[in-house]
């Protein structure tokens, strides 16, 4: 009994890589871009899941460029400071204290600690901020938030050495000026326009959601995929709203800037990226 167990195990994986075959040819080679955040970066199991995602798309041949955020950590120093944090409209109220602690938080610590994780388990990381190679140039979006930026380029140079060196990219979403000034950037804005520059395969962004809903907590209602010209029509309608619309409005635009496709996915739900991009099923909301 238990040599036919493991002969029907041996089987169920080799039709499992029968069927990533031709996933695994069609994205060699090209660049990915995933955008990592939400409960995926909290929950140790969950980011090991993505990380050993990440490194085995590596080795097969994919180009992986990893954009990071980090939200609750830079709260949660914040607060070991004694500083509250502020929210407009969703965006952090950055004072230059706070972009001090967002600066060390999000380019050394989150970083740092992704890029060990990825080298141990075998890949070939390398960390970097959108201030390495002045890629993510930026100006203040609103003076009521202080040093928030607003993108006004991106110069895709270094990642794509990094790239044509092996190495996956794991960026921290950090901008700059030509005036010394750091910036904090929208992890969700900054991975689209990224994924955008390098004219990506695919864009993934992760979310503690499993993409968009007809009705709202139902998985059941998920809608698999949507064409950007309907867009609008969703957010009319409310199926679209509240947080999920400014992430809906970055795949709009990495796919208006030549992304081919771009995929909004449930980072709760383990090897979520593998589940995506290498098997018929796919998982999430695909937009095209």
């Amino acid at each position: 009994m238990k040599n036919e167990q493991l002969e029907v195990n041996s089987m169920q994986k080799a039709q499992v890589l029968v069927q990533a075959l031709p996933y695994i040819q069609k994205y060699a080679g090209k660049i990915v871009v995933i955008k990592y955040g939400g409960n995926a970066m909290i929950n140790q199991e969950l980011k090991e899941a993505v990380m050993g995602d990440v490194t085995l798309l590596s080795l097969i041949g994919v180009k992986v460029v990893l954009v990071h955020g980090g939200g609750p950590e830079i709260t949660a120093m914040l607060k070991k400071i004694g500083k509250q944090s502020e929210f407009v409209n969703g965006l952090r109220v950055t004072d230059k204290e706070t972009m001090d602690i967002v600066q060390m938080v999000l380019a050394g610590k989150i970083n740092k600690d992704l890029v060990n994780m990825l080298n141990n388990l075998g890949g070939k990381a390398v960390g970097l901020s959108g201030v390495d190679g002045h890629m993510i140039k930026a100006i203040p979006q609103d003076t009521a938030l202080g040093y928030v930026g607003k993108i006004n380029g991106i110069n895709t140079d270094i990642i794509l050495d990094m790239l044509e060196k092996g190495y996956v990219p794991v960026i921290s979403t950090v901008g700059c000026d030509t005036e010394n000034q750091t910036y904090n950037i929208n992890a969700d804005t900054a991975a689209a326009r990224i994924a955008g520059a390098l004219k990506a395969e695919s864009f993934i962004a992760m979310t503690d959601t499993p993409g968009i809903l007809r009705k709202k907590d139902d998985p059941e209602t998920l809608i698999s995929s949507i064409n950007v010209s309907e867009a609008p029509q969703l957010i009319r309608e409310e199926i679209i709203s509240g947080g999920m619309i400014p992430k809906v409005e970055c795949c709009i635009e990495a796919i208006r800037q030549g992304v081919n496709r771009v995929f909004i996915i449930d980072g709760r739900v383990p090897h979520a990226v593998l589940v995506e991009l290498l098997t018929d099923e796919g998982i999430g909301t695909m937009f095209k």
